[in-house]
């Protein structure tokens, strides 16, 4: 897993890999430096232990999270490309890296195919010198993938970028990370050439050279120029180098600059491939994510290459939950990761009437999945949804895994690596079932995984960073057995006549009720509370036509039965759909701008 590193600086590597059973031996590189590969036996465990997928009491949370709490370490050199990717491209070479579908076709790639094509780029992009930062804004094509692992050889920055940005998005992004390569498709290229004029390298990944605008790079014209030349040597990159730069945004203020090293998600992202995935490289991976967001580089490119895994990519444009079925079962998918969002328009679908002899483990992230979701899809699939909590500025800090016992709908515990706590205003920790702050403890250690701070911003990074801690804005508890249980964004949170309420447990509350397919949550401006909950509904298709004003007292009668009464939403309004994010998370504070702006 964590291989490649020159012999001296092996020793922590060695321990990390023996939780998964890797053996390290001695090899050569390609570049004929002395490295060490991973050999990779079935999956095993330390004695005592059970293997994660396993529901023995034998399975120890907190001992498996010490041995690799003590690893995590950041060590002086890595490169991803060279010690992760390029191992796997010599011990497996034909083992699939990717497989690749637009419905109708699957193309495979295999780990030696996808290292030699990057080691081209690599050799074409560095002559003379290789640019320090690539806007990359591509669809799920097989170039995201070489692209990536070029830039970790040649030691090129990335910034990756959703399609749907607009040229105003791209020219701040431009300025912000002084990026000097723009990496994008045809009809993106002509939408930003006007605004990427001045900057010196724009590649245009298509297979038609005509399509590709003046002034512009023909992606494989470049990979041609390569040709006949000797491969470039793979930088000696620190682990603390800069590998990739994402943007994500607040309610307020221009989207903020979050850095990960090469360490930080080659290294950091361990554990989730470990505790949370349960991947091995017999898996075939299917992580439905869109590729400007970290969630793709976690599992459709960091997590399954670690483990010499292979990532399924479905090109489809939009999510189509019947097409995603046939999928599924057509594919041998093994492992899916989702969010919750999409699990929700699956269970629409009568899936008790499919089989998907293959899947054995699913995870969700983005933002809590409800319950009885959760509990839907296990009675309809027989296979259990795992929980991960993590952001933009991390790697994976919670989780619920096999063995572990977590109830429906907790994040599960802290991931190796992570001291978890919930926090005060006043930075006090508080104690089981007390709300608060969801904050990483500083105290004994700074993650791997956690970024050190918003790049050329001070002023938000000390806001996240304080009194030794580092601050989620989210809110949340942990029970009596340790489990910890997400309540909401700080600032999604809702006073209403002084009492405290989540959006979170509202939601789930309605989706217990069958007339409910989706919902959102948010405060709404009240003469006599100050605020009051309101709920917009998605509704299933059998109760669209029924009297609105009885579904609207329905509604509010249940959730009072479901949970506290204070907690029902006092407003209720029917939509056809909640506005999203490309990433599938409700847009909130769309919905509570547009209430308060009605105010």
């Amino acid at each position: 897993m964590m291989s490649g590193l020159v012999l001296p600086r092996l020793q922590g590597v060695k321990a990390l890999l023996s939780v998964r059973g890797f053996q390290v031996v001695t090899g050569k590189a390609l570049t004929g430096r002395p490295v060490t590969n991973v050999k990779c036996p079935p999956f095993s465990h330390p004695a005592g232990h059970a293997r994660c997928g396993s529901t023995s009491s034998l399975y120890d949370h907190d001992a498996l999270r010490s041995h690799f709490h003590k690893h995590l370490k950041t060590p002086e050199y890595f490169n991803f490309a060279k010690d992760i990717v390029g191992v796997w491209a010599h011990k497996k070479p034909g083992h699939p890296a990717l497989r690749v579908t637009d419905g109708r076709e699957e193309t495979l790639v295999t780990y030696s195919e996808l290292f030699s094509q990057a080691q081209a780029l690599a050799t074409a992009l560095a002559h003379p010198a290789p640019p320090r930062c690539a806007l990359l804004v591509l669809p799920k094509v097989v170039e995201w993938w070489v692209v990536c692992v070029a830039a970790s050889w040649c030691g090129m920055i990335i910034s990756p970028g959703t399609s749907l940005l607009t040229p105003g998005d791209v020219v701040h992004r431009l300025a912000e990370s002084e990026a000097d390569c723009v990496v994008c498709g045809p009809a993106m290229a002509a939408a930003l050439d006007p605004v990427t004029r001045s900057i010196p390298r724009r590649l245009v990944v298509t297979h038609h050279s005509q399509h590709v605008p003046d002034g512009w790079i023909w992606y494989q014209d470049l990979l041609e120029s390569a040709r006949g030349r000797p491969t470039r040597p793979c930088v000696l990159s620190r682990g603390d180098d800069i590998a990739q730069i994402f943007f994500t945004s607040g309610t307020t203020g221009k989207p903020k600059m979050v850095p990960h090293t090469q360490a930080s998600y080659g290294i950091g992202l361990a554990p989730a491939a470990r505790f949370w995935l349960d991947l091995t490289e017999d898996d075939v991976l299917w992580n439905i994510s869109d590729p400007g967001w970290a969630k793709s580089a976690w599992s459709s490119l960091y997590i399954p290459f670690m483990v010499g895994a292979t990532v399924f990519v479905h090109q489809m444009a939009q999510f189509d939950p019947e097409e995603c079925v046939r999928a599924l079962r057509e594919h041998r998918v093994t492992v899916l990761c989702a969010p919750p969002t999409a699990y929700r328009a699956l269970l629409q679908l009568d899936l008790t009437r499919q089989t998907f002899p293959s899947l054995r483990h699913c995870v969700s992230a983005g933002e809590p999945l409800n319950p009885e979701a959760m509990q839907l899809w296990q009675r309809s699939t027989g296979v259990a949804i795992y929980e991960g909590y993590g952001q933009t500025e991390t790697t994976l800090v919670a989780c619920a895994a096999r063995g572990m016992g977590a109830p429906p709908g907790s994040m599960g515990k802290a991931a190796p690596g992570y001291t978890l706590t919930i926090i005060d205003e006043k930075q006090q920790e508080l104690g089981p079932n007390e709300e608060g702050y969801i904050a990483v403890s500083l105290k004994d250690h700074h993650p791997i995984g956690l970024f050190t701070g918003y790049l050329q911003d001070e002023r938000r990074s000390s806001e996240v960073f304080v009194g030794g801690y580092y601050i989620t804005g989210d809110r949340g508890y942990y029970d009596d057995r340790g489990f910890f249980w997400f309540v909401g964004r700080a600032d999604d949170l809702i006073i209403s006549a002084g009492y405290r309420i989540g959006p979170f447990e509202v939601e789930s509350a309605l989706l217990e009720h069958p007339a409910v397919v989706e919902s959102a949550v948010v405060s709404s401006p009240d003469a006599l509370r100050g605020e009051v909950v309101k709920a917009f509904v998605v509704l299933a298709a059998d109760y669209k036509d029924q009297e609105p004003a009885d579904l609207v007292v329905a509604l509010q009668d249940h959730v009072k039965r479901s949970t506290a009464p204070y907690k029902y939403p006092r407003k209720v309004e029917f939509v056809d759909a909640l506005p999203k994010t490309v990433s599938g998370k409700i847009r909130r504070v769309e919905l509570r701008s547009r209430e308060w702006g009605r105010a």
